[in-house]
């Protein structure tokens, strides 16, 4: 297996997947939980993730064009799915743990949006298919491009693990002002999941 293709799609699925930028929107999502609760979602989210990833590296796009979906209405359905949750995080609509009371113990951001469309989106989704298609479609090729996002989703549920340390150091003002940015953020990132995906369908 070639040394630099495993170089370039380990740094390829690290930019797509961006651990670090994932800490303070985890920070955001779980906040008001407690260390072992938070270890819980971030175990829950990396191994769905993994689950996810492997299961569209392996199977691709027939596994897309078999339940009818292409790549482009993926994008969409993931971009508007996103955008709610910006919407949720913008205006702040978790008011039992903004206020410090108990929070809602249904309340569970491990799937959603966390696993996907955060870690497994539709970026590191499409990443995944053609990765796996330029590893030869050879058994060692596959396994090589598996092992490398199995280390990536380590990466990632180390990056979460160290959250906690850093919303000490924001404090709850730093974090309600962190939160309000990244939902304009992610906002403007879910428009631009469905700006590609109409791209991707040849309207514009």
């Amino acid at each position: 297996m070639d040394t630099a293709f495993l170089i370039t799609a380990f740094a390829t699925l690290f930019v797509v997947i961006d651990p670090p930028g994932l800490v303070p929107m985890f920070i955001a999502l779980t906040s008001g939980m407690d260390r072992a609760h938070r270890a819980t979602m971030a175990q829950r989210a990396c191994v769905i993730a993994f689950v996810l990833l492997t299961l569209f590296g392996l199977m691709g796009e027939a596994l897309l064009g078999f339940i009818g979906i292409s790549m482009p209405a993926f994008r969409i359905a993931g971009g508007i799915l996103l955008f709610l949750t910006a919407l949720d995080m913008l205006f702040e609509r978790r008011t039992q743990r903004r206020e410090g009371q108990t929070p809602d113990a249904d309340h569970d951001p491990s799937v959603f949006p966390l696993a996907t469309p955060l870690i497994a989106g539709p970026g590191a989704i499409a990443t995944m298919i053609l990765l796996m298609g330029q590893s030869g479609n050879s058994w060692l090729g596959g396994a090589a491009v598996l092992g490398l996002l199995a280390a990536m989703i380590l990466v990632t549920y180390v990056f979460l693990l160290a959250s906690p340390p850093l919303e000490r150091l924001l404090g709850r003002t730093g974090t309600v002002v962190i939160t309000r940015l990244l939902g304009m953020l992610l906002a403007a990132l879910s428009v631009q999941f469905v700006i590609d995906g109409v791209k991707g369908t040849g309207l514009i």
